[in-house]
């Protein structure tokens, strides 16, 4: 059955293409958006900036703009393809004025390759906004992270102002910090930051902040200071706030670890 299926997708301001058994040709041309796209069924020879490549079903296409690409089936098989059509600006939040690079427009039965069906599939299903801005923000930055370029200034410039942050969420632990008032320090805006600081430091900005208040409150515990008195010095809301989480990072309540201390300094 050969069958052509296109979608816009109003939430995420993207094309959805869905081709089933085509047999057509494409001669060389180009677009002015980025092209992904995931090879289901059918085996074709792709080129690419005068660079040949064989496509298999697995393989996942990552075409710039202007990219000249020219498509042809290879032994008499017919394509099953899905792809996505990304405009620039898309881009934009993800990486600011810099337009991102694809380094390689095919990548060879890609790891993620269920991760791009999965959006394709709720795309083209018109599922629910907030899934799909999910599963495609966790995609794209997969692929940005795998599959272009970063140039060494930006990675530099990206740690010394994570480190900006971490400097000041160290010194005011004790005080209320918002995400505003991070985005101000650094000028950058939130969905910056937050991608920024966990593809740098593993874990979210306020994550950082309570586990380093967790370890300034081990040391006033450690000293033998009261529950009600280390919460207040560590930015805590209340003392039952305090121990929740104290409890879920240490897996003992403020007050079993205190003993500890107290027992050993008794000795």
């Amino acid at each position: 059955m050969n069958q052509k299926i296109i979608c816009y997708d109003e939430d995420l301001g993207i094309e959805a293409y869905s081709f089933t058994g085509v047999s057509q040709n494409f001669p060389n041309h180009f677009h002015d958006y980025y092209v992904v796209g995931l090879i289901e069924e059918g085996k074709r020879n792709l080129v690419v900036n005068n660079q040949e490549y064989i496509l298999e079903p697995g393989d996942l296409i990552t075409f710039n703009p202007y990219d000249n690409h020219s498509c042809e089936g290879l032994e008499g098989d017919r394509l099953t393809y899905l792809c996505i059509n990304l405009k620039k600006e898309i881009f934009q939040p993800f990486t600011g004025a810099e337009l991102p690079k694809f380094l390689a427009p095919m990548q060879a039965q890609t790891k993620y390759e269920e991760d791009f069906r999965r959006l394709h599939q709720i795309i083209m299903n018109e599922g629910e906004a907030e899934e799909k801005e999910t599963l495609f923000i966790l995609l794209i930055e997969e692929l940005l992270q795998q599959y272009t370029q970063t140039t060494r200034a930006a990675i530099i410039n990206e740690q010394e102002t994570i480190a900006k942050v971490c400097s000041y969420l160290e010194t005011h632990y004790d005080q209320k910090i918002t995400l505003d008032q991070l985005c101000g320090l650094v000028h950058l805006n939130k969905h910056s930051l937050v991608r920024q600081f966990t593809r740098e430091k593993g874990i979210t900005p306020y994550r950082y902040l309570e586990t380093f208040r967790i370890v300034k409150a081990k040391e006033l515990l450690e000293q033998g200071c009261s529950l009600t008195e280390t919460a207040d010095r560590t930015g805590f809301y209340d003392q039952s706030h305090f121990t929740n989480y104290f409890s879920r990072f240490i897996g003992l309540t403020p007050n079993q670890y205190r003993t500890i201390f107290e027992k050993r300094n008794g000795e």
